[in-house]
């Protein structure tokens, strides 16, 4: 998994080619640079959607800690 400043890194590459990719675009209208910036937005997605699992999971710890302790509370409150 990458480290938040890795990814942001990585955003902001990204970003910066597609407004490079839009400039080119306003001026000839190319399918292929259209595609390519679909193909951007789906990436800059994936890696926001990382960032945020990665931000989690300096916060509350690793997803099996998360349900271990969900599970104990479901437990003790079953059993209160």
């Amino acid at each position: 998994m990458k480290t938040i400043p890795e990814i942001q890194t990585e955003i902001e590459r990204l970003s910066e080619h597609r407004t490079e990719l839009y400039t080119e675009l306003s001026r000839l209208r190319s399918e292929s640079v259209r595609q390519e910036i679909k193909q951007i937005d789906e990436r800059l997605q994936s890696l926001w959607d990382e960032h945020r699992a990665e931000r989690a999971r300096i916060r509350f710890g690793e997803r099996e800690d998360i349900v271990r302790r969900a599970r104990a509370e479901d437990r003790l409150d079953r059993a209160a």
